[in-house]
């Protein structure tokens, strides 16, 4: 199997290069269960995150152990918006999204009992990897609508394009075949 090798601050990792579309592939970043990757990058970005700062949002689910050292280290608050409607939700608000790494169309879903954590807030957005930025973009409409503002948008990689937007530790190419 084909690798692609990362630095994140001291620890390496072999990441599996996958197709994701006919003739095209990206190294496959999984932090989800890696306790070293998530602590390194997390520290990283939380040195990074900009002052003003009030609240971090990230989409469930690899990049929450991400947003969890960051609100750590940073002593900023996180919200988790989810990828389905659950029952309990009060006035959910959602958005479609199609992710380069599933294909298809996913749900983004903030709870109505998280959004008084937002309104009013300057946001950052905290994500694994930021690549076609379609998910980037539905978090940005779901933040705005309940009165919250972007004012940063972090992650751990860019992938595909340059992300001038993104503060990221690195970057990812896209593979085309």
């Amino acid at each position: 199997m084909e690798t692609y090798k990362v630095q994140v601050g001291s620890v390496e990792r072999e990441l599996p290069v996958m197709e994701v579309a006919p003739g095209v592939s990206v190294a496959l970043f999984n932090m989800l269960g890696d306790t070293e990757v998530a602590e390194e990058a997390g520290k990283a970005l939380a040195r990074r995150l900009p002052p003003e700062v009030d609240v971090l949002v990230t989409p469930e689910v690899k990049a929450v152990s991400l947003a969890h050292v960051i609100s750590r280290e940073s002593g900023k608050p996180y919200i988790v918006i989810r990828k389905t409607e659950k029952p309990y939700m009060h006035e959910p608000i959602a958005r479609e999204v199609v992710s380069i790494t599933t294909g298809k169309a996913q749900l983004l879903v903030l709870d109505g009992f998280d959004v008084s954590k937002v309104r009013g807030k300057r946001v950052a957005i905290v994500d694994d990897v930021v690549s076609s930025g379609g998910t980037l973009h539905s978090l940005t409409e779901i933040i705005e609508e309940v009165g919250g503002k972007v004012t940063a948008v972090i992650a751990v990689f860019t992938e595909g394009q340059e992300r001038p937007e993104v503060t990221a530790l690195g970057h990812l190419p896209l593979f085309k075949r």
